[in-house]
């Protein structure tokens, strides 16, 4: 599956959300069978473990059911589906519930790894921000390289439980990254000024300032959720809107 936006996620988050937009789009009817793994594996160029995954996402999403006998077959759009999807309705609501939660879990790890960071841990910090322009400078979208950051900083916080809550939240934190790294590879002033954040939060923890740091951190989260809620409704479609939705049904379970 080629692409020529480098922020597009995974090959399953792309192929799940082409499968959904069509079928949505009525490319797929209701009751109609799609086409089996191996084909759609040729469609795609991909590997079954990622047409399984992009089957199983839509199936936790209600748009197909497996039958026995019968393969994946299309289910019925529900009407709340439907509204979720309106352009009435602002599919960012569950990603900025994800940044509240952030802003005040953040905002205190900061203040801790100030007060607590060794030098070791101040590397790690400083290593897990270079390896974001490393990754954007080769054309990726250094999601994961962001979540490894706020992780680091979590670490430097010596208390284990910052990061098993973040480990907890893992799958709604890489989704919602990846919505606010797509809005800010798009337009260049932005990613700007989430260097600056960064770099803000870096400086509080270096001097071990823990007022600087809760509020850089604070304001990161803080402006990081403005983003979004200025994003154009042309950016909530396919891949966007399915990881939007995964955020928004997020729980907490303790494994």
């Amino acid at each position: 599956m080629q692409t020529d936006n480098p922020v597009e996620g995974t090959l399953t988050d792309r192929m799940a959300g082409v499968l959904a937009s069509q079928i949505r789009s009525g490319a797929w009817q209701p009751q109609t069978r799609l086409p089996t793994e191996s084909t759609l594996m040729l469609q795609y160029g991909v590997s079954r473990t990622v047409v399984r995954e992009a089957l199983s996402r839509l199936r936790s999403e209600g748009l197909v059911e497996t039958r026995q006998g019968s393969g994946t077959v299309v289910q019925e759009l529900s009407a709340s589906d439907s509204f979720r999807l309106g352009a009435a309705v602002n599919p960012a609501e569950g990603v900025l519930r994800i940044l509240e939660l952030r802003r005040g879990i953040e905002a205190e790890m900061a203040a801790l790894a100030a007060e607590r960071r060794t030098a070791a841990d101040m590397r790690d910090i400083e290593k897990a921000l270079k390896a974001i322009a490393t990754a954007t400078d080769h054309g990726g979208d250094g999601v994961a390289q962001d979540l490894a950051f706020h992780m680091a900083i979590s670490n430097a916080a010596h208390n284990p439980h910052f990061p098993e809550l973040l480990g907890m939240l893992g799958r709604a934190l890489h989704d919602a990254i990846a919505l606010g790294r797509r809005n800010e590879a798009m337009r260049p002033e932005l990613a700007a000024q989430v260097l600056l954040e960064h770099a803000a939060l870096i400086e509080g923890i270096r001097a071990r300032d823990p007022a600087a740091a809760r509020e850089a951190a604070h304001a990161h989260m803080r402006e990081s959720a403005e983003r979004l809620r200025r994003v154009g409704a042309d950016f909530w479609k396919d891949d966007a809107v399915a990881r939007a939705r995964r955020v928004a049904r997020t729980r907490i379970n303790a494994t």
